[in-house]
């Protein structure tokens, strides 16, 4: 702590040592808060054998696929989803790893009621 002394080169320097240790805290804490976020939303992913997950949505939500679409070279994505409105988003990556990617519910298919009033 600096002390309440008239203004000195010896208290500037601890004042701005001060500002700056006190910044690379608050960098280094928005980093680790950075870093746990992420880690909690991958610990959040349900990854298996993609004909286990299909099982498992099926049995658990009664979820059909609705659509597909490939992203790039890397992977597929697969939107299941149920009469009661929950849906699931799996993906799967070149390498065969699928993963439920998220889930939700009150799903609203949009694209019968557009292909309709067209």
């Amino acid at each position: 702590m600096c002390l309440p002394l008239p203004e000195t080169p010896r208290r500037r320097r601890c004042q701005m040592a001060h500002r700056f240790s006190f910044r690379w805290i608050k960098i280094a804490a928005i980093g680790a808060a950075l870093a746990l976020s992420t880690l909690s939303a991958q610990a959040q992913f349900i990854c298996g054998g993609h004909s286990d997950l299909v099982t498992g949505l099926a049995q658990a939500f009664q979820q059909k696929q609705i659509g597909y679409g490939v992203v790039g070279q890397s992977a597929i994505v697969e939107i299941y989803v149920s009469a009661s409105g929950t849906w699931s988003m799996l993906v799967t990556d070149v390498q065969g790893r699928s993963c439920i990617f998220a889930t939700g519910e009150g799903w609203e298919d949009t694209a019968i009621a557009t292909a309709q009033g067209i």
